[in-house]
């Protein structure tokens, strides 16, 4: 069978809500870290045939994302773009299909990512198109109405997971303690420029010495968070809950660009991958336990690879909430030696339809700097989906 690789992968750092990114709209960032990927694999756009981009939240962001973003990045308008939205699964089921694209022979050269501005996301009046008599009306906010909310499980998706909580009878110590660690594990990686490799820098211009600066830093994770100082934050989703703000991922502006080649391609521009897809998963679970659904993600991305959660070297699985990775771990029991190694998104942040291509990233550059082998990503996504995506490194 053919091999599908991954030449080069690159994200940007992530912007806090309301940060530094805050006036970057999501095809502005897409089309940064397309461009980087390009230009670290060193091959023109004119390779490619086509580009698959994530972006979730998408209501006035403009039409095709993807292409946007592409054109954006200079990509020749030649080559075609399609957007994904599966929520927080956007960029690896972006990758998914172009590893399919080439897997079947169609393509030979595809970039595969997401991206997302939190901050960008508008408020709605729903009713305006068509004219208000009289009285007030509703501002709908985006970001709760396209996002945190799930029609489907009824409900906001912390308030989905404390339903994990009660059946896994999950502490709030436990939670506390996991997010705690989460936050030192990134702020020490983030101090010892251990993200550096990974991040495509971004010139913006600071608004107070109109200075242009280069953001280069996730700005997210907090230094000093202690076990005693996350157990003082008051529950957010449930008035007797353990799920906080603290043990929440957090909103995040940011985009991940993934260049995927077959074998062929790869021998042909005499390019050096980093890695190969060894296997992929993407699986569906009830609504009301979206945030166990790494669990069949897992079991069915190992089965096909005919691989054990043993033989992983490093994993990254995205933290929606503490509670949600505790609930995974009861039933699929990880290394927590090999979990996160470098923080995940409590603390990072978590910029929905970029997040799956910028953990990869993260997993990649892990891999390579520590000189091990087999890496497993895997989320899940609001409203019952899970994926997840099995990686060798090329020595």
């Amino acid at each position: 069978m053919e091999k599908v690789y991954i030449v080069n992968a690159v994200r940007s750092a992530g912007g806090s809500y309301g940060g530094s990114l805050q006036e970057k709209k999501a095809p502005e960032l897409g089309a940064i870290v397309i461009r980087e990927v390009l230009k670290r694999a060193n091959v023109p756009g004119e390779v490619l045939d086509e580009v698959i981009f994530g972006n979730a939240w998408q209501a006035g962001v403009g039409p095709n994302p993807a292409r946007l973003c592409s054109v954006g990045a200079g990509v020749p308008v030649t080559v075609p773009a399609v957007s994904v939205n599966v929520r927080c699964g956007s960029s690896l089921k972006a990758l998914i299909m172009g590893t399919h694209a080439i897997l079947s022979g169609e393509e030979d050269a595809v970039i595969a990512g997401g991206a997302e501005s939190a901050s960008q996301v508008p408020y709605l009046l729903e009713k305006a198109r068509w004219g208000y008599r009289m009285g007030n009306a509703e501002l709908i906010d985006v970001l709760h109405h396209d996002g945190f909310r799930c029609p489907l499980a009824e409900g906001l998706m912390g308030e989905i997971t404390e339903r994990l909580v009660e059946k896994y009878q999950i502490s709030r110590e436990e939670q506390d303690t996991y997010a705690c660690v989460t936050q030192q594990r990134a702020i020490e990686a983030v101090k010892q420029g251990i993200f550096t490799q990974e991040i495509a820098g971004i010139e913006l211009v600071n608004r107070k010495t109109k200075e242009t600066i280069t953001f280069n830093t996730d700005e997210i994770p907090r230094e000093g968070i202690t076990v005693d100082k996350l157990a003082k934050l008051k529950p957010v989703f449930k008035a007797d809950g353990t799920i906080t703000a603290g043990s929440s991922s957090a909103l995040c502006d940011a985009a991940a660009a993934v260049l995927l080649m077959s074998e062929k391609k790869v021998q042909d521009l005499g390019v050096s991958p980093m890695a190969e897809i060894v296997a992929t998963s993407f699986v569906g679970i009830a609504p009301q336990e979206f945030g166990l659904a790494p669990v069949p993600a897992v079991q069915k991305v190992l089965q096909k690879s005919r691989l054990s959660l043993a033989d992983m070297d490093l994993i990254e699985l995205n933290e929606a909430f503490a509670a949600q990775v505790i609930a995974c771990d009861r039933e699929l029991h990880f290394d927590r030696n090999k979990l996160n190694v470098h923080g995940g998104a409590i603390a990072l942040g978590h910029p929905i339809a970029a997040t799956g291509a910028k953990i990869l990233t993260t997993l990649l550059y892990a891999l390579r700097r520590q000189g091990k082998e087999l890496g497993l990503c895997t989320l899940c996504i609001g409203g019952g989906n899970g994926v997840a995506v099995i990686v060798k490194m090329i020595r």
